[in-house]
C-alpha cells in the first residue's frame, strides 16, 4: 500500500503542476466503448456492426531454461446493434476466444425513459473497475489486460439482470444500478477457489441459474476535464444447485445447502485522467466473503476471506505536442498488486503464492484510435519469491 500511495502522491504532483498550466474546459462526452460509438446521430442505419479484436504474442524469459512463446488470436467480438425506434434499441456482443470458443458478451434491450435514465435487461457487464466496461484492445495499455481485472474483479463479467443506467448532468453524475443472479457457487463442485477467487463461478448468462438476487451498482464523476473517477459496489450472495427442490421442512438438507454459499461484498475505487498528452489511470479492489470456513469445509477448497488488488499507471503520448502527427506512441508504466488471500479463515495457511506483484513497461503505438500495435516487458513475484520473473508481450487490437 506503501508503493501505491507514492505513487499516486507523485501522480497527483504532476496533475496539479500541468493543471496550472491550462484552463481546463468542461468534459465533453467521447464514447469509450462499441456499445457507446456505434449508434451516432449521423448514421441513417438501424442495423449496426461492429467488432473488436487482440492478437497476442507471449514469451517467457528464464535464465536457466528455453521457453517456447505462445501465439493466440485471443479474443475476437462482433458487435451488433438494432434500434427499433429512436428510445429502443438492442446491443449484442458475439465473442470468439482462443479461435475454438463461443461466448455471448453482451446482450441486452435497452429503453429510454427518460432523457436522463434508461432501463436496461439481458445480459448485462458488471460496472466494476474500468477494464470490465471498457476492454476494447485499443483503449488499454499493455497486451494483456492488468491481472487485477482477471484475478480479483474477474473481467469480463457479465450476468443477466434488469436495472437501470442514467446521467445527473447537474452534478457530472452517471449512476447504473443493477439486480442480476450471482455467481454459481456450487453445482455439484466448488467453484470457487484461492488461486482464481471467484472466476470459475461466472454464469455468462449461459443456462444461468438463480437462488438469491445481487446487487450491482456504480457511480461516475465527469466533472473536470480529462478526468473521470468511479466507484463500484456489488453486494449477495453465491448461488447453489443444492436449493433447487430443497424441502423447506429439512434442516439438515437446508444446513448443507447454506454451507455451499458465500456472501460477497466487493466495492472499487478508479480514476482515469488525461492532459497535455500525459496519462494516468488506477484502481482499487477489494472484496471480503463470508462463511468461508463452512464453504472450504463443504466444498474443499482453499477461498480466501477476502482480496484485494490495486494498480497505478502512468503514460505520455510523446506525438501530443505535434498537431502534423496523427498517430499516437505512448510509453507506459505500471505498478500493479493483487492477493486473492489477503486474509484467511482461522486454521487456514495463507498461501504467499496468491500475493503477487508486477511491474510492467511498454509502448502503445497507434495508427488510429482504433488500431494498435503494443509492446511490454512484465515482471512479476509471488510474495513466496526472491526474484522477479520475467516476459515479453507484443500485440495487434482493434477496435472498429
Amino acid at each position: 500500500m506503501k508503493r501505491l500511495t507514492l505513487l499516486l502522491i507523485s501522480n497527483l504532483v504532476l496533475i496539479s503542476l500541468l493543471s496550472a498550466q491550462e484552463n481546463i474546459e468542461k468534459e465533453t462526452q467521447n464514447p469509450e466503448s462499441i456499445s457507446e460509438s456505434i449508434f451516432n446521430d449521423e448514421s441513417q442505419d438501424r442495423l449496426h456492426f461492429g467488432g473488436y479484436g487482440q492478437i497476442d504474442f507471449n514469451q517467457p524469459l528464464d535464465k536457466d531454461f528455453r521457453r517456447n512463446g505462445t501465439l493466440d488470436v485471443h479474443r475476437l467480438v462482433i458487435f451488433a446493434g438494432y434500434e427499433f425506434n429512436s428510445k429502443t434499441k438492442f446491443i449484442t456482443e458475439i465473442e470468439f476466444e482462443h479461435v475454438s470458443e463461443v461466448y455471448v458478451e453482451q446482450a441486452y434491450l435497452n429503453y429510454k425513459l427518460f432523457d436522463n435514465m434508461s432501463v436496461k435487461g439481458g445480459l448485462i457487464l458488471i460496472p466494476m473497475g474500468i477494464i470490465n466496461e471498457y476492454h476494447e484492445p485499443p483503449s488499454f495499455n499493455g497486451v494483456e489486460r492488468p491481472n487485477v481485472d482477471k484475478n480479483i474483479v474477474p473481467t469480463t463479467w457479465r450476468e443477466i439482470g434488469l436495472g437501470v443506467d442514467g446521467r445527473l448532468s447537474s452534478a457530472s453524475l452517471r449512476y447504473q444500478l443493477y439486480l442480476v443472479n450471482g455467481f454459481n457457487g456450487y453445482d455439484g463442485t466448488g467453484n470457487f477457489k484461492g488461486s482464481s477467487g471467484y472466476r470459475s463461478g461466472r454464469q455468462k448468462g449461459a443456462e444461468s441459474y438463480i437462488s438469491s438476487p445481487n446487487v450491482s451498482a456504480k457511480i461516475d464523476y465527469y466533472g473536470i476535464s480529462g478526468l473521470k473517477i468511479g466507484l463500484s459496489g456489488y453486494f449477495g450472495k453465491s448461488q447453489s444447485t443444492l436449493y433447487d427442490g430443497l424441502d423447506k421442512n429439512d434442516d439438515v438438507a437446508i444446513a448443507t445447502a447454506d454451507s455451499s454459499v458465500i456472501g460477497i461484498s466487493m466495492i472499487g475505487l478508479d480514476y482515469r485522467y488525461s492532459i497535455f498528452g500525459f496519462q494516468t489511470r488506477g484502481q482499487l479492489i477489494y472484496s471480503k466473503s463470508t462463511n468461508v470456513d463452512q464453504y472450504n469445509m463443504f466444498t474443499g477448497q482453499d477461498l480466501g476471506e477476502s482480496m484485494l488488488g490495486y494498480y497505478a499507471e502512468l503514460g505520455y503520448d510523446i506525438f501530443h505536442s505535434n498537431s502534423s502527427i496523427q498517430n499516437e506512441l505512448t510509453p507506459f508504466f505500471r505498478f500493479e498488486k493483487y492477493n486473492t488471500h489477503r486474509s484467511v479463515v482461522s486454521g487456514m495457511m495463507r498461501n504467499d503464492a496468491y500475493d503477487v506483484t508486477e511491474l510492467v513497461f511498454g509502448f502503445a503505438f497507434k495508427m488510429d484510435r482504433g488500431a494498435a500495435f503494443k509492446a511490454d516487458y512484465r515482471m512479476y513475484k509471488g510474495a513466496d519469491e526472491s526474484e522477479f520473473n520475467s516476459m515479453i508481450n507484443l500485440g495487434i487490437g482493434v477496435w472498429f
